[in-house]
């Protein structure tokens, strides 16, 4: 059984933030206009009275579900509910779509059943390359949806295919992860401050 050393522990940690603080430096310097353009997109569709449908695997999935909690509930500060669905979390429809349709139409199958022209389909993947949130983007388009893809890497498929495209270029899927956070709180925050 291995020992738990604190020191080295304590490396990991330090190594951890460094990296991520890291990558955070990189995007902020970089462009941040599909940030600003994502968040426009939004707030325009939920001030319309639109919806936006959230989804993604793993931890983007629970990205996706952090994401329409702070809309639905709140972020920073009081005021009405917005529509938000992560369509990840009920697991009664994700399983049912993926026993009777296959699991890549497990967003794309949400998307044609509640998606109306005018919403929002936020798709977020760190690869990219994921089957089931490309073929999600692809039915929201066809539904009229506008869509915001949210990736890693190099954006893969799905840099091309949504309207707006937010990439955190780093391999490192935590990486990725971390700063998807943190740029979903900043879109809240301008959400908040953009709706009444």
């Amino acid at each position: 059984m291995a020992r738990f050393d604190a020191g080295e522990a304590a490396g990991i940690v330090q190594r951890t933030l460094d990296a991520a603080a890291e990558v955070h430096r990189r995007v902020r310097q970089g462009d941040l206009d599909p940030v600003v353009r994502a968040a426009g997109e939004i707030a325009a569709a939920l001030g319309a009275g639109r919806k936006v449908l959230a989804f993604g695997n793993g931890g983007s999935a629970a990205d996706a579900q952090h994401f329409a909690a702070e809309l639905v509930g709140r972020f920073q500060r009081e005021r009405r509910g917005m529509a938000a669905i992560a369509l990840t979390a009920d697991t009664t429809v994700v399983t049912s779509i993926a026993n009777d349709c296959g699991f890549e139409r497990v967003f794309a199958r949400q998307i044609e059943a509640l998606g109306r022209p005018g919403d929002v389909a936020l798709a977020i993947s760190t690869s990219g390359a994921s089957a089931n949130v490309m073929a999600g983007v692809v039915a929201a388009a066809a539904g009229g949806l506008r869509t915001i893809a949210m990736t890693g890497r190099d954006g893969g498929r799905l840099a091309a295919a949504a309207h707006v495209h937010v990439n955190v270029a780093d391999a490192s899927t935590a990486r990725v992860q971390e700063v998807h956070i943190t740029l979903l709180h900043a879109i809240c925050e301008i959400v908040e401050r953009t709706i009444d």
